[in-house]
């Protein structure tokens, strides 16, 4: 595991969100970033890769178990996790599905706010285009994050892609508010909602 330490007292203009990339076979990586405006900066990656032998049951267990203790660690404002790629046959498709499970309840559990995106999406926000290579994600990845290597393994870099995935949407969605609220004549300052990440207006 590689971390970065992390620093408590964020203001409510930063956005900390938890990027997973689950996966049936191989590692289940992981990543947590910070937003603060434009800036994105590291704070934690790795990859959860279990023996073969460990059953499926288990594997669902230690993916729960390992996200709630990120989300408690952490505090991120979102967990943000790679969707079913529908090109998977059906049993793999299923058992992805329900790794997601897992996911989404321990963000559940914790009253955190969670977000599914497509491979396409991730790399089309990342990268600027869906049909990027997975070396061309870590580079970007390396870029966005300003860092002095590339996050290895490649599971722990694509869960940091969907992190900054979501990070980038949800700007877009902050600003689009903002600029709705000027056109309307609302005040523009507000704080951004935990539960949904909109702008929220406050009354002068």
């Amino acid at each position: 595991m590689s971390s970065h330490p992390s620093h408590s007292g964020t203001s409510a203009r930063k956005l900390r969100v938890l990027g997973v990339d689950p996966a049936v076979v191989g590692a289940t990586g992981y990543g947590v970033i910070e937003m603060d405006g434009s800036r994105a900066r590291l704070m934690r990656f790795g990859a959860l890769k279990l023996p073969a032998r460990v059953t499926f049951a288990v594997r669902l267990r230690e993916i729960h178990f390992l996200i709630s203790g990120l989300v408690e660690q952490f505090t991120p404002d979102a967990v943000a996790v790679e969707s079913v790629f529908t090109a998977l046959n059906m049993r793999t498709a299923l058992k992805l599905a329900e790794m997601r499970g897992v996911v989404l309840l321990a963000a559940a559990q914790a009253h955190i706010p969670a977000h599914s995106y497509s491979p396409r999406e991730v790399k089309a926000s990342v990268a600027g285009f869906g049909a990027a290579s997975k070396q061309q994600i870590q580079q970007m990845v390396r870029s966005l994050l300003d860092l002095p290597f590339c996050p290895e393994p490649a599971d722990a870099s694509d869960a940091l892609a969907v992190a900054l995935c979501h990070a980038q949407v949800s700007r877009s969605r902050d600003r689009l508010a903002a600029a709705a609220g000027r056109r309307s004549g609302l005040p523009i300052a507000g704080s951004v909602s935990r539960a949904s990440g909109i702008l929220i207006p406050r009354a002068r």
